[in-house]
């Protein structure tokens, strides 16, 4: 029963409509930024590899037809999911979409494993019922198992990309511990210069540090998938350093990971607070308000009594 738990939290539908809007947005930048040569290869289609799953499941080879309607439906779909107006259908079409845009954009033998967790994010959050729809649907705080699981299976994909990266490290030096203690952030510096990358190249036992730091930490990271709190927000950020220090190093990034660490955001309290903010802002004007107020009834009262006071002393006079 804990374990059946554990996988399906009790979260709010809230953080499954901001995950939407986000990743949807995401998948656009996604498709002209990193995976941009889906078409390219629809244009050269003798070029192309197909890997294992699009062996199995006998797609099509790439077209400048299939792959400009590909580009297309993908668009639309993304714009319409990103709205969480009817987000199950365009998440729906969103997900094979992508994962065909994806597959036969890594075609080329180069198959980046920063898209996991988003690949996988795109296919779990359609199975999740919206609750409210468009922006109601961010503040919603109807609490849900189907999101709880949604949640979970993105977290552990998020998590399997770094673990997975340490044991393909360990398998590709014949299961030996040797990698964090070779110079291969010093090759990788060489192979893609950058003034910081550079500047580390004279202080190599720098590097050797940042490589064992690496590897325990993606060794340890299943670990944060049981911590709560606080100390889960230090491993996430963690993490995030460690995408800033190979960004500026060797000019790597790993946004579509990175975005889905949000994944482990209390995202559904954003609306509460704002509500909270706007609340108290608007108690602190309206005691402003009051307190002027009633400053400026007592002037009013003392200038009627001196008004008062000098036309008695006229009428003395």
């Amino acid at each position: 029963m804990r374990v059946a738990n554990w996988f399906t939290p009790v979260i709010a539908l809230a953080r499954i409509a901001w995950l939407r809007t986000i990743l949807y947005l995401f998948v656009i930048l996604d498709m002209h930024a990193f995976v941009r040569d889906t078409r390219d290869k629809g244009e050269h289609p003798g070029l192309y590899e197909p890997l294992l799953l699009a062996r199995l499941l006998d797609l099509p080879k790439p077209s400048v037809a299939n792959t400009t309607v590909l580009y297309v439906v993908l668009i639309v779909a993304c714009l319409l999911g990103a709205t969480n107006y009817f987000p199950r259908v365009a998440g729906w079409i969103v997900a094979p979409a992508f994962t065909w845009w994806v597959l036969i954009g890594m075609s080329d033998g180069k198959v980046d494993h920063d898209h996991l967790a988003l690949v996988i994010a795109l296919w779990v959050l359609p199975t999740v019922k919206a609750g409210s729809r468009g922006i109601a649907s961010y503040g919603d705080q109807t609490r849900s198992e189907a999101a709880g699981w949604a949640i979970r299976c993105i977290q552990i994909c998020v998590i399997a990309t770094y673990f997975l990266s340490a044991v393909a490290k360990l398998r590709s030096a014949g299961w030996a511990l040797t990698w964090p203690g070779s110079a291969v952030l010093t090759w990788a510096i060489v192979r893609r210069p950058h003034p910081v990358g550079e500047w580390l190249l004279h202080y190599p036992w720098v590097l050797h540090v940042m490589q064992w730091v690496g590897i325990i930490g993606e060794f340890c990271s299943p670990v944060i998938l049981w911590l709560k709190g606080r100390w889960q927000l230090f491993g996430a950020l963690f993490f995030v350093g460690f995408h800033a220090a190979n960004t500026a190093i060797l000019l790597i990034h790993f946004l579509p990971t990175v975005v889905c660490w949000l994944a482990f955001a209390p995202l559904e309290r954003v609306v509460p607070w704002y509500r909270s903010r706007r609340a108290a802002r608007s108690a602190a004007s309206a005691r402003s308000a009051s307190a002027a107020g009633s400053d400026g009834d007592a002037r009013e009262a003392e200038d009627q009594t001196e008004h008062g006071r000098q036309a008695e002393q006229q009428a003395g006079a």
